[in-house]
């Protein structure tokens, strides 16, 4: 079996926000065509993914946010049977569909199903192309296109269920990763390491001091260079002083320099750059192990190029 496994479902599909919303189904399409054009597809593991349970997304959540998800899922199933609303909106920019509730699961149940597989020693790392994102979803609530925190839930897993002692969550998606800043602040098991482009959505940027955060704010249009600086100069020694055991990443692509939904200026090569930095961390203390969850990146053809980036490295091919 490969060492790289590749979580997807179809489920994750068929969450839609409305016509022209940038997080849409294609984003998947062109991730997997991009694996096939490239060959990396017939290296890869192809995982099954379950649906994560209940108690399990309330590793991460409040007993409340998660059964009010659950309610609107069920809440728009019965309205579809009586040719009712097609959308229950959450933020301006956020909304369920009838399939919403089934591809959250789909996707919490990827990030658990790769860590089970990573643990066990089946897989050395895992991609997870699954959607929604989670890294905005706070410990209570929903939003900016995100509902369940897919990787804050996968390390709190990692920790409770598997008796880790320490693991890091590494974040380099353009938006800063509020919701994984709120529900992993102050567990020093947790190293939270990020940068984002600053000021920009969320507003305020990082709002905890606490100590096992990372969170680096740098402004609009920077570029590579300076991100793999202080990627070794601010990330690389606090990953090497906490000693994770493994390493989750909020894979987000869209500090790349075609994607318009962030103005930095990040280029395949910067991705496949800190994918190695991660991979050398997690050869030094975690066995190899990274599980990494897709987050943003809306520019189709970047999306699929800076995919094949992070996958190679993390394939070693």
């Amino acid at each position: 079996m490969s060492k790289t496994g590749f979580f997807t479902h179809t489920d994750c599909r068929q969450h839609e926000m409305g016509p022209g919303h940038p997080e849409c189904p294609e984003r998947l399409d062109a991730i997997e065509d991009r694996l096939i054009a490239s060959g990396l597809n017939d290296v890869l593991a192809r995982c099954d993914v379950p649906l994560a349970s209940i108690d399990e997304l309330q590793l991460a959540h409040g007993r409340m946010h998660v059964a009010s998800l659950r309610g609107l899922g069920d809440a728009l199933r019965d309205d579809q049977d009586a040719g009712g609303p097609r959308y229950a909106q959450i933020d301006p920019d956020t909304c369920m569909n009838v399939h919403s509730w089934n591809a959250i699961l789909r996707g919490a149940g990827a990030a658990l199903a790769a860590t089970d597989a990573v643990m066990a020693g089946e897989l050395e790392n895992a991609f997870c192309a699954v959607r929604p994102p989670g890294h905005h979803a706070c410990r209570d609530n929903a939003m900016g296109f995100c509902f369940i925190n897919n990787v804050a839930m996968a390390a709190k897993y990692a920790l409770e269920r598997h008796g880790l002692q320490r693991v890091a969550i590494v974040d380099f998606d353009v938006h800063h990763g509020n919701g994984t800043e709120d529900i992993v602040a102050g567990d020093e098991r947790i190293l939270m390491a990020s940068f984002y482009q600053h000021p920009f959505y969320p507003h305020g940027g990082s709002r905890s001091d606490a100590d096992n955060l990372v969170n680096v704010p740098v402004p609009a249009y920077t570029r590579g260079n300076v991100v793999r600086e202080l990627v070794a100069d601010l990330w690389l020694p606090r990953l090497e002083a906490h000693r994770p055991e493994m390493i989750f990443i909020s894979a987000g692509f869209d500090a790349h320099r075609e994607d318009d939904l962030g103005q930095m200026g990040l280029v395949e090569s910067d991705y496949a750059w800190i994918t190695s930095q991660l991979k050398a961390v997690a050869a030094r203390h975690a066995k190899g192990r990274i599980v990494s969850c897709l987050e943003g990146g809306y520019n189709l053809s970047a999306l699929g190029r800076s995919v094949e980036a992070h996958v190679r490295v993390l394939a070693d091919v």
